[in-house]
């Protein structure tokens, strides 16, 4: 049976589907929902955000447009938006009443049919603000969680889904069962009918909930069957903001056609391409669901094995859309997932897409400076593709070995940086020196020590490593150049060329 497609606090939209007993496709086309089943006129909307004491008003503008661009996902046409100051969250309605009457006022006039708070909300706050508008609330979690439901194509995307939507929903089944109180003592209604009844679906949900988790589990074990023959490759994962061009880039260097849409949460599912570098080598590409401020812990958690892919690859490429004005932000908040899903670890390469649009090619200087080591790129048009490549080839061009890198401590952005790029294996504190010892490929430690320098750090890397590196290149070069060597004394004619030429 089908999770709920919604998880607003109507009793329609939020009781599980076993409780409702109609097929979440019948009840978004009999109501011309948000889906696109039909063509009848969108669902107004109008979005309410909340600068609290600490926070500026520009991040909260930032998440409101984030917000008005959810809603547009979903369906709904947003004709307005509210942004109130409080120092904190008032218990019963978020904002207050006199602001919620205001609320309902300018909703009765806008001919409203939803408000999007961008704050979550507690089950009592969702049902207060319903109560006093009477208008359908929907935070957003929910919001996301709606548009999680809308976008899943594959089995285990779909379970994951109702899994979080299901444990969204939970604590909230007391508000659709309050009209039973006022019947209470009533004639012919015998006491307790509606706690009864409640009682009954949360034992329902809960069920759900541990069949779901049943089902992910079992399906993490086929992942994991699967994943053992390729325990050979090097692994890479497009982690990144939504809607920052993952899907394009994984589908430009591996020419796939995996759907990539210029809008948010296109991408659910976990997808693996093998990518072909030089010298005949192959890496195993993975786009990863994008990320988006106040990321639902439910999703997080019920997606924890799809969000695994990065924790396990041995590189992130970090996606960046830099043409949007707020990229920044969008990195700190794919940095907090990560740390979230215990991905911090693995080494990571920016890469800043999107370079043909204008807005970022005029950011783009002052952002190589912010991210030392970053590769721009347009997945579009091809640009920059042999620099990300060289980079990816610089981390698996031997294997790992470790070295001591000893930076200066005000140097704070040189120790993220190793920390980024490299394993970190241990930090001491030595005569006013950070001194770490790093794990990687030899041509990324290069490749890092040569960053560092560029933010004035001494030399941070033993004179050996990098004389074996030119060493190496010159080598390789010399291979290249070097012609094809004849079999003079075989039967079967000339030899091919070394695996390293027919890499070019």
């Amino acid at each position: 049976m089908k999770g709920p497609a919604r998880a607003p606090a109507k009793a329609e939209r939020t009781q599980p589907e076993e409780i409702r007993g109609q097929p979440k496709g019948e009840r978004r086309q009999a109501k011309g929902d948000r889906g696109h089943e039909t063509a009848v006129k969108k669902p107004r909307a109008l979005v309410v955000g909340v600068v609290f004491r600490g926070t500026s008003r520009e991040s909260a503008e930032e998440h409101l447009e984030e917000l008005t661009l959810l809603a547009d996902t979903d369906g709904m046409e947003v004709v307005g938006s509210l942004l109130q100051t409080r120092a904190k969250p008032e218990p019963a309605t978020l904002l207050g009443s006199g602001k919620i009457e205001e609320i309902a006022l300018r909703a009765a006039d806008e001919k409203v049919d939803w408000l999007l708070f961008d704050e979550e909300l507690t089950p009592t706050q969702q049902k207060n603000i319903e109560k006093q508008t009477k208008i359908q609330v929907m935070d957003r979690t929910g919001l996301i969680l709606d548009i999680f439901a809308m976008r899943a194509r594959s089995k285990e995307a779909k379970t994951q889904v109702q899994l979080a939507q299901h444990e969204y929903m939970l604590p909230r089944l007391t508000g659709l069962w309050t009209h039973f109180s006022k019947q209470k003592g009533g004639v012919g209604i015998r006491s307790g009918e509606g706690e009864s009844q409640l009682e009954i679906d949360k034992r329902i949900v809960k069920a759900r909930i541990a069949a779901l988790k049943r089902e992910l589990a079992r399906i993490g074990k086929q992942h994991d069957v699967r994943k053992k023959g390729h325990d050979d490759f090097f692994r890479v994962a497009l982690v990144g903001y939504t809607n920052a061009g993952k899907s394009s880039l994984l589908n430009t260097v591996t020419r796939s056609a995996v759907l990539a849409e210029d809008r948010l949460f296109a991408t659910l599912d976990a997808t693996t391409r093998r990518w072909a570098l030089s010298h005949g080598r192959e890496v195993l590409l993975t786009d990863t669901v994008g990320f988006i401020r106040k990321l639902p812990h439910q999703l997080v958690a019920s997606f924890r094995s799809t969000l695994a892919e990065a924790a396990e690859a041995d590189l992130l490429l970090h996606v960046v859309d830099l043409s949007h004005p707020a990229w920044a932000s969008q990195v700190e908040e794919t940095r907090r997932v990560l740390t979230e899903i215990a991905a911090d670890g693995v080494p990571e390469i920016v890469v800043f897409n999107k370079i043909d649009r204008k807005d970022a090619a005029q950011r783009l200087e002052a952002a190589l400076a912010d991210e030392p080591g970053a590769i721009a790129i347009s997945a579009l048009r091809g640009e920059g593709l042999q620099d990300l490549r060289r980079v990816v080839e610089a981390q698996i061009s031997g294997p790992p070995r470790e070295e001591t890198f000893r930076l200066p401590a005000e140097l704070g952005e040189g120790v993220a940086l190793v920390y980024r790029r490299a394993r970190v294996v241990s930090q001491n504190h030595v005569d006013g020196l950070v001194e770490l010892l790093v794990q990687g490929p030899p041509g990324e430690l290069a490749s890092l020590a040569a960053a560092l320098r560029d933010l004035g750090a001494p030399q941070p890397i033993t004179e050996k490593l990098e004389r074996e590196l030119r060493e190496e290149a010159e080598g390789d070069r010399r291979e290249c150049d070097a012609p094809p060597q004849l079999d003079t004394d075989g039967a079967d004619g000339p030899k091919r060329p070394s695996e390293a030429t027919a890499g070019y």
